[in-house]
């Protein structure tokens, strides 16, 4: 592992928490904004400083912090990144400014308090993409729920928002329940024997990774992470609050939802590596999953009249196809598995801004309130459709690479693996073409649709940002397929050559039935 002097992981943490404070305490409106986006300004910028001194031909942890956190129970203040991670600290930088900058003028009260949780968001999303230690990824990972609880429940559109925001908080509190268990049980078997003390737990994530648990308990916490991070992702049949919070959530919160998949990154990260003979073993589990989220979610979005809930469908879908690669356990659906988390970021949290823009000028993204769009708002449209066409994977956008890989990945795993990967293309793009067909183009149905603005310039800059990205990265794709192949090398290859360890075989003290 490798180390810098300065500790610009802890610094890109605490940036966005004390500019929370800062914001929160701003009093004025304007104030307030001004200095949430210059926050998140510098946050962008130092985190490009740290994709800047990441090293991609080192698959280890690099930026490594570690300093003595909780003595007595052995708790570590451990950050680092690696290939997994590294991309997605800039990202969630941009991500949460744009959200900043689209919640410019639509936010009417609280707003101090509003960028301030999205700043508090912020630094606590940063911390579950470098935590290193368990308990401390535990702390990120649980302090994600205040911020979109408030986020949700005071500034939502929707009638049912409270109810949307006790529903998501009540689904990642089942989810975080397993994680606690299987981080346990993970630290037990960690754990080393201390003359005076007893078992001494051990939290630290390197250390889990090179002290592999027993088979016996292997399935356990394979489904014990899986359990917990579907939740988040999310998987069917977990995935009912996605819709609920897009349509009764602000759509910056869901931006955010459906840009950040936090879950998925958790399978990555924890799930399949930290119990890698299970991992392989439910290997058909996991893309059984992935494959039923795929098509499922295409199929119900087929059906959706509105485009915030069709949307929040198709990132189901899409995360499904996420899941079939990365259970396909080769080269290609880990590297496309990592493209494709990156490109949401892009790609369906500007589809969600671009939404929000819609409800905000009409009160109203239903179908049936839509119509010649492309007439009134035809910079609106333009933006639109590339983004529509990035999620479908049209060749000369970001989506087609990644798509590429993940369906390459399902084919050499198994064919119906395949054979469900590319149903689920030709119906993203039935689903997507055809909503864009009745809300874009054709006559104006109704006459509030006539009087609407196209984008401002603020708007106009906000968007033109990651179509650049969409553009660059779906011509030079190597750009990001480099950054994190060494990686992915190692990811995979602890995983496919870790050797069968035996209960009676495992060092130290670990769990016992």
């Amino acid at each position: 592992m490798s180390a810098s002097d300065f500790p610009l992981l802890s610094f890109l943490i605490a940036l966005p928490l004390l500019g929370a404070l800062a914001v929160a305490l701003a009093g004025d409106k304007d104030r307030a904004r001004k200095i949430a986006a210059f926050i998140a300004v510098i946050e962008l910028l130092g985190s490009l400083l740290a994709l800047s001194w990441f090293n991609p031909d080192d698959g280890q942890f690099q930026l490594l912090e570690r300093h003595s956190w909780i003595p007595d129970l052995n708790v570590e203040y451990m950050l680092g990144i690696d290939g997994l991670s590294v991309l997605f600290l800039p990202m969630t930088a941009f991500v949460t400014l744009m959200a900043i900058v689209a919640s410019w003028n639509s936010i009417q009260h609280l707003q101090p308090f509003h960028y301030a949780l999205l700043l508090a968001l912020e630094g606590v999303t940063i911390g579950v993409f470098t935590a290193l230690d368990m308990v401390l990824f535990f702390l990120f990972w649980e302090l994600t729920l205040p911020p979109i609880f408030f986020l949700i429940g005071l500034w939502g559109i929707g009638p049912h928002r409270r109810m949307a925001a006790v529903k998501y908080t009540l689904f990642m509190l089942f989810g975080g329940a397993a994680l606690l268990i299987a981080i346990v049980i993970l630290a037990l078997n960690a754990g080393v024997q201390v003359d005076g003390i007893g078992t001494q737990l051990v939290f630290s994530l390197p250390v889990m990774l090179e002290k592999p648990l027993s088979d016996e308990w292997q399935g356990t916490v394979f489904l014990l992470l899986l359990l917990a991070f579907a939740v988040k992702t999310p998987l069917v049949p977990f995935h009912t609050w996605m819709p609920t919070v897009t349509m009764e959530g602000p759509p910056q919160v869901a931006a955010l939802l459906t840009g950040l998949k936090l879950g998925a990154y958790g399978i990555i990260r924890f799930t399949m590596p930290l119990a890698p003979s299970a991992a392989v073993e439910y290997s058909w589990l996991l893309g059984v999953l992935g494959a039923i989220t795929l098509i499922y979610g295409a199929l119900i979005a087929l059906h959706q009249t509105n485009l915030r809930r069709l949307l929040a469908y198709a990132s189901v879908s899409h995360v499904g196809l996420v899941i079939v690669g990365i259970a396909s356990l080769n080269m290609q659906g880990i590297q496309g598995a990592i493209f494709q988390l990156f490109n949401f970021t892009i790609v369906a949290s500007s589809l969600m801004l671009i939404a929000g823009f819609i409800q905000h000028r009409l009160g109203s993204t239903e179908i049936v309130h839509l119509g010649g769009l492309a007439k009134v708002m035809p910079k609106l449209t333009g933006f639109y459709f590339l983004f529509a066409l990035a999620s479908i994977g049209i060749p000369g956008t970001s989506g087609f690479p990644a798509e590429l890989l993940l369906i390459i990945s399902a084919l050499v795993a198994h064919s119906s693996l395949g054979i469900a990967a590319l149903a689920a293309a030709v119906l993203s793009a039935a689903y997507m073409l055809d909503f864009t067909r009745k809300a874009f183009f054709g006559p104006i149905i109704h006459q509030t649709v006539r009087q609407l603005q196209d984008l401002r310039r603020r708007e106009l800059l906000l968007l033109c940002v990651p179509v650049l990205l969409v553009l660059v990265f779906g011509f030079f794709p190597n750009l990001i397929l480099h950054t994190h192949e060494k990686a992915a090398d190692v990811w995979l290859t602890r995983i496919l050559e870790q050797p069968a360890i035996r209960s009676d075989e495992v060092a130290g003290v670990g769990v016992s039935e």
